[in-house]
């Protein structure tokens, strides 16, 4: 499978169920900036929850996403568990309802079965670095710094 091929990865109940509660902290507790919300890649800060929205309900409808699906929910998912500062962080076992030993072991699991996108495979978001350091993104839809 290739990181911007059509083919799905499937993922079972246990996995679907942490990242539908990782999906939904992004329209309750977690506050995104713009910046964090397009570095993982999703419109901006307004729109994350609607477009989590999305993610999540064909997470529950086919139990499958593309590889080019996965590369927001994985940072949307990690980002949402761990930071305490614009996530669920410590709070997470309360509104997920899964503790944090069972939500690291799921999501290493996950990460073992997804493509990978850094090393020898290739970040289909296209950000490039120009010579005076700044972030760019050829998509007119994204927010710009």
């Amino acid at each position: 499978m290739t990181a911007s091929g059509p083919s799905p990865v499937d993922v079972d109940e246990g996995k679907r169920a942490l990242l539908r509660a990782g999906l939904l902290d992004w329209g309750g507790p977690a506050r995104p900036t713009d910046a964090l919300a397009v570095a993982m890649g999703f419109s901006d800060a307004a729109r994350l929850s609607r477009e989590t929205r999305a993610l999540r309900q064909e997470i529950e409808r086919t139990g499958s996403l593309t590889a080019q699906e996965w590369q927001p929910v994985m940072p949307a998912v990690e980002m949402v568990f761990v930071s305490d500062v614009v996530g669920s962080g410590l709070d997470w076992r309360f509104t997920s309802g899964i503790s944090d030993t069972p939500t690291i072991e799921t999501l290493r699991g996950l990460q073992r079965e997804l493509p990978r996108w850094r090393g020898s495979v290739r970040f289909t978001l296209d950000f490039t670095l120009d010579n005076d350091g700044r972030v760019t993104n050829p998509d007119p839809n994204r927010p710009r710094a």
